[in-house]
């Protein structure tokens, strides 16, 4: 285990920066650590094109003493505006290398131990996608899930925009990477927790809430359903939803950290904050 913590710092989570929106690029420009020791978790969704993406990750890795990075959708996007036009795994691991010449760690790296307040715990930044198994109600095939979402005009831009290149299909990439991942987390200590990060969440229960309930479908795998129990998990943090909450799922904490867009944030009653405080557990956090 690799980069260790320490000092009176936290462990802090966002998600869904969506910097290709003026308002809220000139947030991330004001984002900084309250101390010298603050680790900064990036679920997922900073922007579609990488000249954004970079300029995100190091601005925000010049200030934070660690900044850890999972891709979302809108990242693994080969979007029209982007010069760089690779194609799934490709683009993926293109991302992975410009991470490391930022210093950011990804789901590639050796997971770093936090051992600040709260900890120790390994801190696994995960890549899983999703594979059409959170279906709509009454449908019981991909084929049959997406003809609903299409006939209610609800489908995620990542079926024309987001690639598996090389693998034949998005659900065969996902479980490709579901059954890696697997293996390094079987491989951690079997006394040391974990904070599991992933864009999307581990199991179904935060898109209860969706509006549009169709979308779970690009929202996760019913493959990670026990894996808050399996390791340890001290809490799970997500983000792709831009529902921030707080929830408990069977005494695990599942943190929903996303900013999202600022249509969307304008309407919550409080400003939007900083990133999240995910160790250690302040007053109040639970269920809400």
């Amino acid at each position: 285990m690799t980069g260790r913590a320490g000092g009176s710092g936290r462990l802090l989570a966002i998600s869904d920066l969506h910097i290709g929106y003026a308002e809220n690029r000139a947030l991330v420009e004001k984002m900084a650590p309250g101390t010298d020791d603050d680790w900064l978790i990036v679920a997922g969704d900073v922007a579609e094109t990488v000249s954004d993406i970079r300029w995100a990750l190091k601005t925000l890795a010049g200030r934070f003493r660690k900044v850890l990075w999972v891709p979302g959708n809108h990242e693994l996007w080969t979007h029209p505006r982007d010069a760089v036009t690779l194609r799934g795994v490709a683009r993926y691991e293109y991302l992975v290398e410009l991470c490391r010449d930022l210093g950011v760690t990804t789901p590639e790296d050796e997971y770093p131990v936090w051992d600040g307040p709260g900890g120790p715990v390994a801190v696994a930044p995960l890549f899983l996608l999703y594979d059409y198994s959170f279906l709509p109600k009454g449908c019981t095939t991909k084929e049959e899930g997406l003809a609903y979402a299409h006939r209610t005009g609800v489908v995620c831009t990542d079926e024309h925009l987001l690639h598996p290149d090389p693998y034949p299909s998005r659900e065969a990439w996902c479980r490709a990477r579901v059954a890696a991942t697997e293996r390094r987390l079987v491989a951690l200590p079997a006394d040391l927790p974990t904070v599991l990060v992933n864009h999307y969440p581990l199991h179904r229960h935060p898109t209860d809430v969706l509006w549009y309930p169709e979308f779970a479908q690009w929202c996760g795998t019913r493959l990670t359903d026990d894996w808050h129990r399996r390791f340890r998990v001290a809490a799970m943090v997500y983000g792709h939803l831009h529902i921030p909450r707080s929830t408990r799922h069977e005494g695990v904490r599942f943190e929903e950290v996303s900013l999202g867009y600022p249509r969307e944030w304008r309407k919550r009653p409080q400003p939007p904050g900083g990133p999240r405080t995910i160790l250690p557990i302040e007053d109040g956090t639970g269920d809400r």
